[in-house]
């Protein structure tokens, strides 16, 4: 594939920032620095390549730990000054082995929430795998399937009494317990959370995409 460099703007010493994201779960992973070689060799192994200030030579990230980055997407900045790379990846991206670098809070406002339904599908995910005496997703995987059905189907019916009272407080609860148990369900059947964008993404985006060709 051919890369038109000249598109972006490097600094004085050849370097652009590049910020690296989980595809999925939108959190910021890291924040490095590229030159153009370490751009095409990013481009052309589809692993993230880095330029290191301190050795001054590139590195493939995961290259020793095994953590790495698979490329989705690479878009740059108006400023064209800054890369944003979206990435699948295959361990953590801290060395300290936090799943972010950025996992040292300054100062908090309120709690983000962004990933949270993958946190709670990787949760179920472990119960399933190391089941918990006392909890209550270790108990609907022992029950097993037709449990979870009749579950969603008992939360679905929630839903809809919450929506004729007109409570958004009630229907937003409801709501909760149907993802829940949706997730439940979807790891049961071996559904993933990016399966479910994909399918959106082709039904109404894509879709939308083309109406307006």
């Amino acid at each position: 594939m051919e890369v038109n460099m000249k598109q972006l703007t490097f600094d004085e010493h050849g370097l652009i920032p590049a910020i690296v994201q989980d595809a999925e779960t939108g959190n910021v992973l890291t924040l490095a620095y590229m030159n153009e070689a370490s751009i095409l060799k990013t481009i052309q192994t589809n692993e993230t390549w880095f330029f290191s200030r301190k050795r001054q030579e590139l590195w493939n990230k995961g290259e020793t730990s095994g953590n790495k980055q698979q490329v989705k997407k690479i878009t740059f900045d108006c400023d064209t000054d800054a890369l944003l790379i979206q990435v699948k990846p295959l361990g953590p991206a801290c060395h300290t082995g936090a799943d972010t670098c950025f996992h040292q809070v300054l100062h908090e406002q309120e709690a983000v929430t962004t990933d949270v339904i993958h946190t709670i599908a990787r949760k179920i995910k472990a119960r399933r795998q190391q089941p918990v005496e006392g909890s209550y997703t270790t108990y609907l995987f022992h029950e097993g399937i037709d449990k979870v059905l009749k579950k969603i189907g008992e939360e679905a019916s929630e839903v809809i009494i919450g929506a004729k009272n007109t409570s958004k407080k009630e229907v937003t609860w409801e709501i909760s317990d149907l993802i829940y148990h949706n997730l439940v369900l979807m790891e049961l059947l071996d559904v993933r959370i990016e399966d479910l964008k994909k399918e959106l993404h082709s039904r109404h985006i894509q879709k939308e995409g083309h109406a307006n060709e």
